[in-house]
């Protein structure tokens, strides 16, 4: 052995107190043809070899040889490998080697002499003579590609970034085939046997005995014929009740069949209607093929757990699967992450088709850097887009912007003239009403629900409400509480017995009932259709029998809603239908103008056309702000029921990921404002006393401040917490 350098070691399998040796020569080619593969994808074969074959190249030292061998101290490993790309003029590539450990660095300056930044790393490197410590791992100093044509340095980041993925995957998927063997990875179904179970599954339809149903497959089969249009960037407006789900996936993977694409991702906008879409989707294309991925999912490889579970939790982590389901946060925070564990799936992006549900409900703060993201995984990465939703927004300029050489195709052109068609609702303005009114008028119907845009109007407006057969909704309530309640609901929808429900807007999403009446508060344009879906969702009732009433209250709207109250209100006017497509475009183009720039809240866009303060690419400093949803948000666990028991255990020292995941159905989430009002009145019992918890999370002590009716109370009698 003498003479090796050595990247890994593990116990022998068959003699466990021998070991086996991975060398630095095997570990870097086996690397290299991983990422080169990868990379193909996106054209970039040769960079994503190079970039394999050089980023352990400082493991061939005196230094990391004591450290794998004799327990020795930790060193550098990774900016030998850098040093050797910028020598060659590769900067990016000689970020990704820097960072395969630690993460994405900004890359600073060439004055930089000392801190965090490539450069200043580069520098040390070169003063340490790092390269001169390296032996020679068996292989020469690769060629590096040149760079491609960049029209931005955003592009410049996007690029980085995904052959950064493909390195991090690939050597760690190097490093587990030595160490652990295979551990069952990639055992799908291909591409082409989904797509004859789609087949299969939608053959019965294509007999239709009813008007809607004859509409909803022309709809289906034009998707399907559309399929073997050129990869790009698509819409697909379809009007609720038109089947956009089945279509939309109908139309992936008979493309990606067509072009040979790897994948169809499908982002949906919030977790709450997540499970509903992946089931739909294991039960057309089997359980094997469809991993669903997002924070309220979690994944344990722990010791004993069968086979199929570690699957899920190996796919978790790059996203190998044929189909992905995945949230908006999980996509788009991943596309500007700077860490490995983040960015490891990004390459699987690429030559894969990604349908974003719902894309309406793209964040406005964030708008630019969606858009750019978007565009980027089109123009850049051999990917095909679909935007499908209900009611398109009006995004074709943006899409214009980062990506000038993609048109936008409409799949369903036609589906505008069968709005009428799919009408199941009457919309009804009825202006400025008092709390006292409002509730007057639900008090006249039988079964009717109110959405509001505050948990405070929802409490107000509850009050007033007789008590039998009255339900109050928010996210006041513990997850667990607000199932049962949501059940309890249904069963007296049902039933035809008395149901007015008060409620916020967690009920427009994911939430499968239906009433014959809805009062809905003026809000965003899209929220107003979402309420809309929850009346005669089953469409057995005469439209103009179900009516949908929007309203504003004699209050100021919360902050938050302000814009899209406005946008709202000028797209209406006095008598526009809010289901018209027309006011739909209406609506979001005004949304856009008072907006104004206030399209990327974090400047996530500007730093990496700009820089920031002299740092080119500033990855790192991105990735830590960028965030979907603002993190000003804490966690009380309220002891509530049979989250009584698992507070306990909490309390006892407990600390698993199965604990936990069970505690989230107990959890309230508030402000930081109203999480330091409860503090300050003696109600929580925080980390400092329950060592299991972190700084953003507590233990509800005072039980009077839960009501199983209203919830969490938010304004304890010392404090200072307000309703937001």
């Amino acid at each position: 052995m003498e003479g090796e350098y050595y990247a890994h070691i593990r116990p022998d399998p068959e003699e466990p107190e021998k070991v086996d040796y991975q060398t630095v020569k095997d570990h870097l080619l086996g690397t290299a043809e991983r990422c080169a593969a990868f990379a193909g994808a996106f054209q970039a074969e040769q960079a994503g070899r190079a970039v394999g074959l050089v980023h352990d190249w400082g493991k061939c030292t005196p230094g990391f040889q004591k450290r794998l061998l004799c327990d020795g101290p930790k060193v550098d490993h990774a900016t030998a490998g850098a040093l050797l790309c910028a020598s060659r003029g590769q900067l990016l590539p000689a970020v990704c080697v820097a960072g395969h450990h630690g993460g994405l660095a900004d890359v600073g300056s060439q004055g930089d002499k000392s801190g965090p930044t490539l450069f200043a790393r580069l520098k040390k490197g070169v003063g340490d003579r790092l390269l001169e410590q390296c032996g020679d791992p068996g292989i020469p100093v690769p060629e590096f590609p040149r760079e491609p044509l960049w029209r931005s340095r955003l592009q410049m980041s996007f690029w980085t970034r995904m052959l950064y993925s493909c390195l991090v995957d690939a050597d760690f998927l190097d490093t587990e085939q030595f160490m652990n063997g295979d551990r069952g990875r990639g055992r799908y179904d291909s591409i082409e046997t989904l797509l004859a179970r789609l087949e299969e599954h939608i053959a019965p339809w294509q007999k239709p005995e009813t008007e809607l149903n004859r509409l909803r497959c022309e709809i289906l089969n034009t998707c399907l014929e559309k399929g073997g249009q050129p990869r790009g960037i698509y819409t697909l407006t379809v009007p609720t009740g038109g089947g956009k789900t089945v279509a939309s996936l109908a139309f992936a993977l008979r493309h990606a069949k067509e072009h040979g694409m790897q994948r169809v991702v499908y982002v949906i906008p919030y977790t709450s209607i997540i499970d509903q879409n992946a089931a739909v989707f294991r039960d057309i294309l089997g359980e094997q093929n469809v991993l669903e991925h997002h924070s309220g999912v979690q994944f344990d490889l722990e010791d004993g757990a069968p086979p199929e579970q570690v699957r899920r939790a190996l796919a978790a982590e790059n996203w190998d699967v044929p189909v992905v389901v995945t949230t908006a946060v999980q996509l788009f925070e991943s596309m500007y992450a700077n860490r490995s564990s983040k960015c490891r799936k990004l390459h699987n992006l690429a030559n894969s088709v990604v349908i974003f549900d719902e894309a309406q409900m793209l964040p406005l703060a964030h708008l630019r850097p969606c858009v750019a993201a978007m565009a980027s995984l089109a123009e850049q990465f051999r990917s095909t887009v679909v935007l499908c939703t209900a009611t398109q927004p009006a995004l074709d300029d943006l899409l214009h912007t980062y990506a000038p050489g993609c048109t936008v195709t409409e799949l369903c052109p036609q589906t505008a003239q069968l709005y009428d068609c799919f009408r199941r609702v009457t919309f009804r303005q009825t202006g400025k009403l008092e709390d006292e009114t409002l509730a007057a008028r639900l008090a006249e119907h039988d079964q009717v629900l109110c959405i509001v845009n505050s948990r405070k109007a929802a409490q107000s407006i509850f009050d007033k409400l007789p008590r039998e057969g009255s339900y109050h909704l928010s996210t006041l309530m513990v997850p667990a509480q607000r199932k049962t309640r949501i059940e309890e609901i249904k069963v007296r929808l049902r039933k035809g017995e008395p149901c007015r429900v008060v409620s916020t807007s967690l009920i427009e999403a994911g939430v499968d009932v239906d009433f014959p009446a809805v009062y809905r508060e003026l809000a965003g344009l899209d929220s107003i259709l979402q309420a809309a879906g929850r009346c005669n969702r089953e469409g057995k009732r005469p439209a103009k029998e179900s009516v949908v009433t929007v309203f504003e209250r004699t209050e100021l709207p919360p902050v938050l809603f302000r814009t899209v109250v406005g946008a709202a209100r000028e797209a209406l006017g006095k008598d526009r239908d809010p289901g018209a497509p027309e006011t739909m475009d209406r609506y979001f183009h005004s949304l856009r103008s008072l907006s104004g720039e206030a399209l990327d809240k974090q400047g996530a866009v500007q730093a990496f056309e700009k820089g920031i303060e002299g740092c080119e690419l500033p990855f790192r400093t991105v990735a830590e702000t960028f965030r979907l949803i603002d993190q000003n948000t804490c966690t009380v666990y309220v002891p509530y029921g049979e989250g009584a028991a698992l507070v306990q255990q909490l309390r006892d020292g407990g600390c698993s990921k199965s604990l936990y995941r069970k505690l989230g159905r107990y959890g309230v989430t508030v402000y930081e404002q109203h999480f330091r009002a409860l503090y300050q009145a003696g109600a929580l019992m925080t980390a400092g006393e329950v060592p299991a918890l972190d700084s953003r999370s507590a233990i509800l002590t005072d039980m009077n401040l839960y009501d199983p009716t209203m919830g969490l109370s938010l304004e304890p009698e010392t404090g200072r917490a307000e309703f937001v």
